[in-house]
């Protein structure tokens, strides 16, 4: 991965992360006096005069008005609370072998949504088929819920260790 394209987790004026951007863009936010950098990674780029740190994360100066929004669904949103890995047996899979699952099956009322779908492979989706888990027989890892934007940027954050520390 090339040290400008690394991920930087962007904290509003409050202390509370709204967005995740690229370590360039970042440079650019400190740079033009728009942010500060809070946490730094302990990657540098050297210039012929300069040594410049990289932040992992960084702090707006002014306040953004951000607003509130259900996080719509999306296959890529499950598949990434998930962990790629299906529900059912624990399995992990790359993300065109997996399917998505309703809990409650749409012929029983079911809907598309964050607390009724899951990651789910082939083999225990067509097992499951339209019953409920109980009616099939089988068990899930975890209950769905909801990806916020906190467990997002959680979730990408995996290797970044500086983040935990701003994200709830």
């Amino acid at each position: 991965m090339a040290k400008l394209d690394r991920a930087v987790l962007v904290l509003n004026a409050s202390y509370e992360a709204i967005n995740v951007c690229s370590a360039k863009r970042a440079l650019r936010l400190v740079l033009l006096g728009h942010a500060k950098p809070e946490e730094q990674s302990g990657v540098e780029i050297h210039t012929s005069q300069l040594t410049i740190p990289i932040p992992s994360v960084i702090r707006l100066l002014g306040y953004v008005k951000m607003p509130r929004q259900n996080r719509s669904v999306s296959r890529k949103g499950i598949l990434l609370r998930d962990g790629s890995c299906c529900q059912y047996c624990g399995t992990k899979l790359p993300n065109k072998d997996l399917t998505l699952d309703h809990v409650l099956p749409r012929c029983q009322g079911g809907e598309s949504t964050w607390t009724n779908l899951v990651a789910s492979c082939f083999k225990c989706n067509n097992k499951k088929a339209h019953r409920t888990p109980q009616q099939a027989g089988m068990v899930l890892l975890k209950q769905p819920r909801q990806l916020t934007i906190h467990s997002k940027h959680r979730l990408l954050a995996t290797d970044e260790k500086t983040w935990q520390n701003y994200l709830f």
